[in-house]
């Protein structure tokens, strides 16, 4: 695969250097470019065959005849010139310049061979734009048109025809498989680059994904904290406000009871933060607040009662322990869902129900309407059922949630189980 200016990926940094230069200077196109490189060798070809005929052959002792001399260099350059084909038409430069070759042939000496730059670099083209056996087709055809061209015009002895025979295939084979090989590195060097752009996008992905999940996480927490202690103390605010005056004792009493859940709240999110950070057992700054789970049903339903309506709690089959992570997921769920009663059907009794199903742990949370209306349509849209939703989805639990017949709200979430024997059996115990 190349661009538009005909580099290759992968190519080496001198290459895209120049290539850049070029593209600077307006030298746009495989076919442009390969024209100055066509005009660039035949200058140099002209150069060094002017320097071998007319000043390194001399001293060797081998003259060449001037006309003959200039028709070689003429051809030679013709042979240079068209590599400006070199990419755009491979097969037919290479034939091209093979065909040229003949002639060449027919003028050297049987002493001096002559060859220019163009055979080197149409070989090593073919080899880096073919694939290899395609390429070792092509160019040996042309060896074998070489060699039959040298039988013909130069009829040598055998000796020479062999070195003959091997130059010309050196010449052409050699310059193929470093093309080959030039491009199949290019190749795996461009390979390896989108591996590891695609590794980084990947690697990316994880991170953003781990972020997101991490925000998830802490919003969950923060919200179930925030929402169930903060709701509570603002609805006992609100009582103490109206106590205050006619009933300073019992105003008294809310004024402490708001403090202990402040100071409730404030362990609980030493908590979450001391969870957040990584530090395994930490829990909160003094050690006192205990991890939240199915066990603490009791003092959840109980604080939830003294804030607002009644609020009953049943246990139906045999008690068993569930994974960690999904007695905190399942206790967080009743918690936020007691704390949405609180504040979208103030008053309305509760019933919070604890199955352990043979292959299943079930919680229900159902209240009533607090008045005979439908349920408020702003329960549906609220960050809470969001946050329930993706604790029953992270423990593997099913969840629903929706307006009961009656008009009142119900949540539920399912976990299945694989032991479905009771490790601590205990009857229905309501609260």
């Amino acid at each position: 695969m190349r661009d538009h200016t005909g580099t290759e990926p992968g190519s080496p940094r001198l290459t895209r250097w120049i290539d850049g230069r070029l593209t600077r200077l307006g030298v746009l196109g495989v076919f442009s470019r390969d024209c100055l490189l066509a005009a660039v060798l035949t200058v140099l070809t002209f150069a060094l065959l002017t320097v071998l005929l007319w000043f390194v052959a001399p001293e060797d002792g081998v003259s060449f005849d001037p006309t003959r001399a200039w028709l070689l260099v003429a051809i030679c350059c013709a042979q240079a010139m068209l590599l400006c084909l070199r990419r755009v038409r491979p097969l037919l430069c290479l034939a091209l310049v093979v065909g040229l070759q003949l002639p060449v042939l027919g003028l050297s000496l049987p002493e001096a061979t002559i060859r220019g730059i163009a055979p080197f670099v149409v070989a090593y083209t073919v080899g880096s734009l073919l694939p290899l056996r395609r390429a070792l087709l092509a160019v040996g055809a042309a060896v074998l048109v070489e060699s039959i061209g040298a039988a013909v015009l130069v009829t040598p002895d055998l000796l020479t025809a062999v070195a003959y025979v091997s130059a010309s295939a050196l010449t052409y084979l050699g310059a193929t498989f470093v093309g080959s090989y030039v491009a199949t590195y290019r190749r795996y060097v461009e390979l390896v680059r989108v591996r590891a752009e695609e590794a980084i996008r990947e690697q990316r992905t994880k991170v953003q994904a781990a972020i997101g999940a991490e925000r998830s996480r802490m919003a969950r927490e923060l919200h179930d904290v925030a929402a169930h202690h903060l709701s509570g103390m603002v609805v006992q605010a609100a009582a103490v406000e109206r106590l205050i005056d006619r009933d300073p004792a019992a105003a008294k009493a809310g004024v402490t009871w708001i403090r202990t859940q402040g100071k409730e709240t404030l362990d609980n999110l030493r908590l979450i933060v001391g969870v957040l950070r990584g530090r395994p057992g930490h829990e909160g700054g003094d050690g006192a607040a205990p991890v939240p789970g199915l066990g603490m049903l009791d003092d959840l339903v109980r604080t939830a009662g003294n804030l607002g309506g009644p609020v009953e709690l049943v246990r139906e089959g045999q008690q068993r322990e569930v994974s960690p992570i999904a007695d905190v997921a399942l206790y967080r769920i009743a918690q936020e869902s007691l704390s949405n009663v609180r504040q979208h059907a103030p008053g309305a009794p509760v019933r919070v129900v604890l199955r352990f199903l043979p292959r299943s742990v079930s919680l229900e949370v159902v209240n009533e309407p607090a008045a005979p209306q439908p349920a408020p349509a702003a329960r549906t849209g609220g960050v809470g059922l969001v946050g329930m939703r993706e604790r029953a989805q992270l423990i593997g639990a099913t969840f629903t949630a929706g307006p009961t017949a009656v008009g009142g709200w119900s949540v539920t979430a399912t976990l299945p189980t694989n032991d479905p024997v009771a490790s601590h059996p205990k009857g229905e115990t309501p609260a």
